[in-house]
């Protein structure tokens, strides 16, 4: 008798033998013992997961006649009634598979709907099973519509895929619609343990761990792999064959690769993945597995003592010991460093020299000291007059008299500081724990910006008790000078010489109703740098000409824009340009043959200098100039005044562009 294999022996029979589709299982159970039965269902998952075993199972409880030939609808099918057994060998004739991936056009979707139309032959329904849906062809879809959403009383629909998204949405609408999801490495580890003690075969509970996730959530991958393994080891599944059989790196090798990289240890990383390469181990298998140990020690990090895999892992207590080692942000940055670098494997020549790239990534973010140092702000200078004054016994703020030289503004601009200037003067004065020296010299105009000095002398009154540096500072306020409102005569003004040289405070001037915006005068290099010359318009004329009948192109013509036209002596033309690079060869000669098929010049000689009337700078200047235009006329407008004095609106630079 052949062997058959375990994915096939080991199917579900019925719905109690369903492993991890317990939500689809439940939903079909109660659908079937309510008699709530949908006509199409669909079925979708990925490889593995029992898309197809349901629809069996389905086809089953819908026609199984019980042991004694009695029986109804059941969500338990007895397994030995003709219906039974014959769905389970394929050869029930109202049970019918249509694999979409080869019949997929329409001309067998047709055959398929041609049986519809009789009644069954021996069941109580018909069932079309069609699987891998997503691969018929539109028509092939379209024919089957009217078909799929009002079938006879007696047929019923069961569709599978892998992507979904390919079904055409009016399929979908008709069908009832069940995810089948990928399974947990657990769940399937725990299959695997009843197979092989039901096979009488011994494994090793590390060496079916090792399976189960190779399996990717896919059970006949699981046991398919299974197969395999029993084969390579001889009838046992042991750890160190299954790793060699899967390619697996040693979970020693990643605990001793995170171990050296906590530790900074380049050379022990770099020997490690060397020991890998000569073991033939599998450079994206070993990313993998440390992406899964710096996942599990990143949930130790962040809630201490909970490890999903500390039960049965021998390695949980050396996973532990690296997670208190590794900083928790560093295992973070390797756990994604690891991750994307899975992605880099195959755009290296070496996979190994990508590896080890990837590992030694993280060395350069760890700080030599072992604590990282923290970047500060450069504290800010004091301004030329603070420095200037003497220092006060306190260091919390600058120096008393440094506050109204520091708000000294220009004479024409007195009227903007007026009301900064007294709470400057008294925050300062508050904060100054000592008698200071006397004030300097005030301009006449913070002179006038200051109050009568009543209210500091009723201060000064009211409290006979206040601190010495309070006293000392009410008194230099009264020493300011004060002038008058209704004084007429000009305060003289201290000599330019004797004035400290401290910047204006800029402010902004009122705009007056109906003032016209005046653009800002260019600044740019070519209009700096342009002086225009006769021979210089010459030449723009005729290397206009050339790119005009594509005569030059990409670097000759670069050469020709970004040169000059010195002299100029028959048929022999002397250029100038600034570039070393553009004066090559090659391309002086295409530009010689350029212009003497134009009829221009027979030679020319190119020297090295600077160029102040070139084709390039001359198409910039007009550039600009138009720029500058467009510039006025925005700013000109009348509605863009408005905007500005109303509503304090500004032109974004570099917005405005010429037509």
């Amino acid at each position: 008798m052949s062997y058959l294999v375990l994915a096939r022996k080991y199917r579900p029979r019925n719905f109690t033998e369903m492993v991890g589709q317990q939500h689809v299982v439940q939903a079909l159970t109660n659908a079937l013992t309510q008699q709530r039965l949908h006509h199409a269902y669909l079925f979708t998952g990925t490889r593995g997961v029992g898309k197809t075993t349901v629809s069996r199972i389905l086809a089953k409880s819908l026609n199984c006649q019980g042991p004694d030939g009695q029986g109804g609808i059941t969500a338990t099918p007895c397994g030995v009634c003709p219906a039974c057994t014959d769905i389970d060998s394929g050869r029930f004739p109202d049970y019918t598979e249509l694999d979409a991936a080869s019949n997929r056009g329409v001309d067998e979707v047709q055959g398929l709907l041609e049986q519809a139309v009789y009644k069954p032959v021996q069941g109580r329904f018909k069932v079309f099973m069609i699987d891998e849906v997503h691969m018929l062809t539109n028509t092939a879809f379209n024919a089957m519509l009217k078909t799929l959403e009002e079938p006879p009383e007696y047929l019923k629909f069961v569709l599978a895929t892998t992507d979904p998204q390919k079904v055409p949405v009016t399929v979908l609408s008709r069908c009832l619609q069940f995810n089948l999801r990928p399974m947990a490495p657990e769940t399937v580890l725990e299959h695997l343990a009843q197979v092989l003690a039901t096979e009488q075969v011994p494994a090793e509970p590390q060496a079916l761990r090792l399976l189960a996730r190779a399996a990717r959530g896919s059970m006949r991958d699981a046991l398919s792999l299974t197969d395999q393994a029993i084969a390579f080891g001889s009838g046992r599944i042991e750890e160190a064959t299954v790793r060699q059989m899967l390619g697996s790196v040693d979970c020693s090798h990643v605990l001793h690769l995170i171990d050296a990289l906590a530790q900074a240890d380049g050379r022990s990383v770099v020997h490690t993945v060397e020991t890998l390469r000569q073991n033939g181990l599998s450079a994206a298998s070993t990313l993998e597995e440390m992406v899964t140990v710096l996942q599990r020690m990143a949930v130790l990090q962040a809630v201490p003592g909970m490890d999903a895999g500390a039960a049965s892992d021998p390695e949980a207590a050396e996973v532990q010991r690296l997670a208190a080692l590794l900083p928790a942000d560093e295992t973070q940055l390797l756990y994604s460093i690891c991750l994307h670098g899975r992605a880099e494997l195959g755009l290296a020549p070496d996979e190994y020299a990508a590896l080890t790239m990837v590992l030694l990534r993280l060395l350069p973010f760890k700080a030599t000291s072992g604590t990282a140092e923290k970047k500060t702000l450069k504290p800010a200078e004091a301004p030329p007059a603070a420095a200037a004054a003497p220092a006060a016994p306190a260091p919390a703020g600058p120096a008393p008299h440094a506050a109204p030289a520091a708000l000294q503004p220009e004479p024409k601009e007195a009227a903007a500081p007026v009301v900064q200037a007294q709470p400057a003067i008294e925050s300062i004065a508050e904060q100054t724990p000592a008698p200071a020296p006397e004030a300097p010299f005030m301009p006449a105009a913070v002179a006038d910006a200051q109050p009568a000095p009543a209210e500091p002398a009723q201060a000064a009154a009211g409290e006979p008790e206040a601190e010495p540096a309070r006293q000392a500072a009410s008194a230099r306020l009264r020493a300011l000078p004060v002038r008058s409102p209704e004084a007429a005569a000009p305060v003289p003004q201290a000599p330019a010489a004797a004035a400290p040289k401290v910047a204006p405070i800029p402010v902004r001037e009122p705009r007056q109703e109906g003032a016209r915006l005046q653009p800002r005068p260019a600044e740019g290099a070519a209009a700096r740098r342009l002086v225009p010359t006769a021979e210089g318009e010459a030449w723009q004329a005729a290397v206009q000409q050339l790119i005009a009948s594509e005569a030059i192109t990409a670097l000759v013509r670069e050469l020709a824009l970004q040169s000059q036209l010195v002299a100029r002596d028959g048929e022999h033309w002397l250029l100038r340009v600034e570039s070393e690079s553009l004066n090559q060869g090659s391309t002086r000669e295409r530009l010689r043959a350029a212009l003497a098929a134009a009829g221009l010049a027979q030679q020319i000689s190119v020297e090295l200098g600077p160029v102040t009337d070139s084709p390039a700078l001359r198409n910039a200047a007009r550039q600009n100039e138009r720029q500058q235009r467009a510039l006025e006329i925005v700013q000109n407008d009348p509605f863009v005044q408005t905007l500005v004095r109303e509503f304090d609106a500004r032109i974004v630079p570099g917005s405005v562009q010429p037509l």
